[in-house]
């Protein structure tokens, strides 16, 4: 199976001036831009963990989310995407049709943010699906996002609103690529991170790297209307509150700004953003929870940690 398929994948990869060496030798030759940094970050999603194949989650949605989640991490250092490599494990049964399908996922969104898949490598298994993407990106030396910059002072934004995203917009991740070079280009970002495992959760990764503490408005923290759909659904009672501080899977950006360039991007954001300043960051450690009245509890952070805790 695995040479017709790649003769067929090669057949449809479009040529780029960026490949010195395009897709199908032993390994490919990228031209990095002149005078940039280069960026690279890997992701991998395995079915039974990542996804469930079946039903509307099907392989070019599959295709679409391992190159989307990596886009978006190149978001969160404020790259501009260039170029992909993609490894894939397929079930043996259904091999070639799920691999056309991972690719009718994942070229139309390349193709829309003008990344290059310079290559990859292709197994079939009896095992479940697995697909790792590498996606590389460029920035100007010294301009890219950290999220060890936060300073006592900055104000949080967060590019949009969180929680419920298992109802179906973590399949459908929309990496905030434009809008995050737009944003770099305009504002002094000092700290970023994209939401993946939780807002509360990954607020205390950047906090914890930035030693610094971050105060969130309870009140100002932007929720998702499937946030409110999902705690309808709960058993639990679990709030939209709760919901939007630590489902995860939003690919929301989390930046830490000075307060008139936090201001300034909430009242003229990119097209189709809509920013929210929800916290802000002082001195200290952690993070703390303040409530409309002005009182201050610790603020223990959720979300999903891959140790399956």
């Amino acid at each position: 199976m695995e040479a017709p398929f790649v003769d067929w994948l090669l057949a449809r990869l479009p040529r780029d001036p960026r490949l010195e060496v395009p897709p199908g030798d032993d390994a490919a030759v990228l031209r990095p831009p002149a005078g940039r940094r280069t960026v690279v970050t890997v992701d991998l999603l395995t079915e039974g963990v990542d996804f469930l194949l079946g039903g509307d989650t099907t392989p070019e949605r599959v295709g679409h989310k391992a190159l989307a989640v990596n886009l978006s991490d190149l978001a969160a250092m404020g790259a501009r995407p260039e170029a992909a490599v993609v490894a894939v494990a397929l079930p043996r049964l259904s091999a070639a049709a799920i691999g056309a399908g991972l690719y009718a996922g994942l070229a139309p969104l390349a193709a829309r943010f003008g990344v290059t898949i310079a290559g990859g490598d292709t197994n079939t298994w009896d095992g479940p699906l697995v697909i790792s993407v590498t996606a590389i990106g460029s920035v100007p030396p010294g301009a890219a996002w950290r999220r060890d910059g936060a300073r006592p002072g900055d104000l949080l934004v967060v590019t949009g609103a969180c929680g419920g995203s298992l109802l179906g917009r973590h399949l459908d991740v929309e990496p905030r690529c434009r809008e995050a070079l737009e944003i770099a280009a305009r504002f002094p970002v000092h700290a970023a991170i994209d939401i993946s495992d939780g807002l509360s959760l990954d607020l205390a990764r950047m906090m914890h790297a930035s030693a610094a503490r971050g105060i969130v408005d309870l009140s100002r923290v932007p929720i998702h209307p499937d946030a409110v759909r999902r705690s309808r659904l709960d058993a639990d009672g679990t709030s939209p509150l709760d919901h939007a501080l630590s489902d995860g899977e939003d690919f929301e950006l989390l930046l830490a700004l000075p307060p008139a360039a936090a201001l300034a991007l909430v009242i003229d954001p990119p097209i189709g953003l809509m920013p929210v300043i929800f916290g802000e960051v002082t001195a200290g450690e952690g993070l703390v929870a303040r409530s409309a009245d002005g009182t201050i509890e610790p603020l223990q952070p959720r979300g999903w940690l891959h140790d399956g805790t």
